[in-house]
């Protein structure tokens, strides 16, 4: 038996809604998916693009070996400049006449150094005497009135194993007072009378003293 009362009001039928269109479904959505998947393809194709570019820079500027340089370096140019050997200057000879004067009170040593100068070449005059008596070092004097002088008494010091050189007196040192000419005046002292040019000029040696008998290095010494 039904409850229903025959004279209530029929309920309303509920509307029917429509339904919704989808993303996917509808035209709108698809417009949106195609930009879209435009977009991620310029964007994917610009990130490919750029990383292709960072690549290739790196490469070229990294990828070549450091060329080698030829030229020599500072020290290979010193190394080269310390090793050249160093060679004295040619003697000059000519340009002023040396005359030799006895100052060591040797008999006849300013004849025999006279000699020996002439065998280098030098131009000698003949030998004298010098006012100086006992002069112990040798030296060599020049006129500066003569141009060539002055070389050529340095020529001749070194020559005789490195005496001074400096300018005559006036008058010069020797008997008569006057070089007659000669522009270079050496004064022979007890140092070098009656030794030879290749004796003058040899190195000196340097000797070591000797032990004594203890062993101590230094020489001994005795009274007198």
């Amino acid at each position: 038996m039904s409850n229903e009362d025959p004279n209530a009001p029929a309920a309303p039928e509920p509307s029917r809604r429509s339904p919704r269109q989808g993303a996917g479904g509808s035209p709108m959505g698809s417009t949106i998916s195609i930009v879209l998947a435009v977009v991620a393809v310029i964007v994917g194709f610009l990130i490919l693009n750029n990383i292709t570019d960072d690549g290739g820079s790196s490469t070229g500027s990294g990828g070549g070996e450091p060329s080698s340089s030829t030229e020599p370096t500072t020290s290979d140019s010193v190394s080269a400049t310390s090793s050249t050997t160093t060679t004295e200057p040619p003697l000059v000879t000519e340009g002023a006449t040396v005359v030799v004067a006895n100052a060591s009170g040797v008999p006849g040593s300013a004849g025999r150094m006279t000699t020996e100068l002439a065998t280098l070449g030098f131009t000698m005059a003949e030998a004298t005497n010098s006012t100086q008596s006992g002069l112990t070092a040798s030296m060599v004097q020049y006129d500066p009135s003569i141009a060539a002088a002055q070389a050529v008494a340095e020529s001749v010091a070194r020559s005789m194993g490195g005496l001074t050189v400096e300018t005559v007196a006036t008058p010069p040192p020797v008997e008569g007072g006057s070089l007659d000419g000669a522009g270079v005046l050496v004064l022979l002292g007890t140092d070098e009378a009656d030794k030879t040019i290749a004796q003058l000029s040899a190195p000196v040696a340097t000797v070591a003293p000797a032990p004594d008998v203890s062993g101590s290095t230094t020489p001994a010494t005795t009274t007198g």
